[in-house]
């Protein structure tokens, strides 16, 4: 089985999703958000307050890059779409499967967007972030999932569809 690698906004479930889904499939599971903590020491958050936006997404990147594996679901951070040497690699080794989610769910399910590890470009909003990221997740999407209005249950299910069809 090749990898299945979640894409999508911060609060549409790649890490949740993502487990159940490894689960229901059977394979390992690796969030990149916990690849890069290792890697470079620090919580996301503190590594985006000390670093600063582009060096987070440059570290990111690497520790992303640095992730080969087969038959594994892999879910990453939101932000994983600005670098393209990270997606080509990511691409390469599977299929990409964006959850997409609008704009108003999202901010729903996220309660915590100052100390979650939200890459986001000094002055900029949340909607400002969904704007510029949609357009890449599209992109980049092998495969896209509507999440709105579904448990979790339902998205791994409706993820499962997608992938055998």
């Amino acid at each position: 089985m090749e990898n299945v690698v979640l894409i999508g906004m911060p609060g549409c479930g790649k890490s949740t999703v993502g487990v159940i889904l490894a689960k229901t499939l059977g394979v390992d599971f690796i969030d990149t958000d916990l690849v890069i903590q290792k890697r470079e020491g620090g919580l996301l958050q503190e590594l985006l307050n000390s670093r600063g936006m582009e060096a987070f997404l440059d570290a990111e990147s690497a520790a992303v890059r640095s992730v080969d594996c087969a038959g594994a679901v892999i879910a990453t951070g939101g932000s994983v779409v600005y670098r393209p040497e990270a997606m080509a690699h990511l691409k390469k080794r599977g299929r990409i499967v964006y959850l997409r989610l609008p704009y108003p769910d999202m901010m729903a399910r996220l309660s915590n967007i100052k100390t979650r590890g939200i890459a986001i470009a000094p002055g900029k909003t949340m909607a400002d972030v969904y704007a510029e990221r949609v357009p890449l997740y599209e992109k980049y999407a092998d495969l896209t999932v509507d999440c709105a209005g579904l448990t979790v249950e339902e998205t791994v299910t409706a993820l499962v569809d997608a992938l055998r069809a």
